[in-house]
């Protein structure tokens, strides 16, 4: 073989060696479902199918979920990671404690991760109560979830180059990550990816739940593009004012949330038939990485 051939497949190895060290490796998805924990949703299949396809790609990922009171513990072999547990989340004055359980999925060789809390998850359903009335503290939840999963994370001493945030209830860690944790190491680098879903919450948060938000640096003027009273809209715009990359996951989304997201001119990506969906999540994962480059 000439020595030029040589030299330019060296130079293409060392190339695609070089593109796949720049590629965003670690990804946690912070997803509001996961079957079998939940009955099975669009939220709940792609919380269990969306990280294996990642995995299975080659990426290092860890997923969380809120620990539902309908999450049956010991079918699904949960337990608590004392390690992990312990701190006080602060929310309206008000210590509550954190607490992390953990389940393994064996066949997938992975775990999930699960914030729990006696008062917001161990005692109650999911999002509505035994007669489908929507829990009025619902915007604390998701408050107390997205601060136990980013405290958890810093816990672990891991370093999401990606963090893909699925359903409302993980629609404010975005702002979080961007001005309440951009100087911790773990988040310094992290690029989010926030899904939006169709089926949202129907009543409005309530009055103070601006307030009940600002922590650390954040201040009322990061949360101007929002509208009161706070409903599901309103939420998924401050996730995407925040977020470095937006997919469409259900078709029913609202074209004005969709329109809002592409006039912030950050990648979009449209909804996506099951085939392609992965791979399309994996696409942009390396856009937005390779765009802070």
């Amino acid at each position: 073989m000439p020595f030029s051939s040589i030299f330019f497949i060296s130079l293409q190895n060392v190339y695609e060696q070089l593109l796949k060290y720049m590629s965003a490796k670690k990804v946690l998805f912070i997803t509001q479902e996961i079957t079998p924990y939940v009955p099975e949703s669009e939220l709940s299949l792609i919380g269990q199918n969306l990280p294996q396809a990642i995995q299975d790609k080659g990426r290092e990922i860890r997923t969380f979920m809120p620990k539902w009171g309908n999450v049956n513990e010991r079918r699904n072999q949960l337990h608590e990671v004392i390690r992990l547990s312990g701190m006080n989340i602060i929310i309206d004055d008000t210590d509550h404690p954190l607490i992390i359980k953990v389940a393994s999925i064996q066949a997938a060789r992975r775990q999930v991760y699960f914030i729990d809390n006696d008062d917001y998850f161990q005692h109650r359903l999911m999002t509505t109560d035994e007669e489908g009335k929507e829990y009025e503290d619902n915007g604390e939840r998701a408050i107390f979830y997205a601060r136990g999963v980013l405290e958890t994370v810093k816990k672990l001493r891991w370093c999401p180059d990606i963090i893909h945030c699925h359903g409302w209830m993980s629609a404010i860690v975005p702002l979080f990550i961007k001005k309440a944790y951009y100087d911790e190491p773990s988040f310094r680098d992290s690029k989010v990816i926030f899904s939006v879903y169709g089926n949202g919450f129907q009543s409005n948060l309530v009055p103070n739940f601006k307030d009940q938000i600002l922590f650390r640096d954040i201040t009322s003027d990061d949360l101007n593009m929002i509208a009161d009273p706070v409903n599901h809209d309103e939420l998924c715009k401050l996730a995407i004012t925040y977020s470095d990359g937006v997919i469409q996951n259900s078709e029913n989304v609202n074209p004005a949330i969709m329109d809002y997201a592409r006039s912030l001119n950050i990648p979009v990506v449209d909804y996506q038939p099951e085939d392609t969906y992965a791979d399309a999540c994996n696409a942009l994962y390396d856009k937005v990485w390779e765009e802070a480059e």
